[in-house]
């Protein structure tokens, strides 16, 4: 079943996905110094506490962006290969409103819902 995006929105979309990959290397460019380290944590035991939360947060952040970025490569492929905007589950077109709020989504709005029952 093919989905036949204008292609005016097929490069607005790959201008979402590529702006916020830039916005996702950039962010990671102002965090680098944040990473925790194997050196030993000085201070009270409050402050040591309040290091390595915030170094389990920085860790997170990490591995969400991480993954964030990573889908944001597979729906710039899946532009490059034409199938951008095609529900993997179930092949339908993904709604104009929901590729531009999620533009790197997979799975249309009723595959989304479902996947979570």
């Amino acid at each position: 079943m093919g989905f036949d995006v204008d292609r005016k929105e097929l490069e607005r979309y790959k201008q979402l996905l590529t702006v916020k990959r830039e916005e996702l290397s950039s962010g990671w460019k102002g965090r680098e110094g944040l990473s925790p380290t194997a050196e030993p944590l000085h201070g009270d035991p409050a402050d040591q506490a309040t290091a390595a939360s915030e170094a389990a947060i920085q860790v997170r952040l990490h591995q969400t962006d991480s993954r964030l970025l990573r889908a944001i490569d597979e729906a710039l492929a899946r532009v490059e290969r034409s199938n951008y905007g095609i529900c993997e589950v179930c092949n339908r077109p993904i709604s104009a409103v929901r590729l531009t709020a999620v533009p790197w989504t997979r799975l249309c709005l009723d595959c989304k819902e479902h996947q979570h029952d």
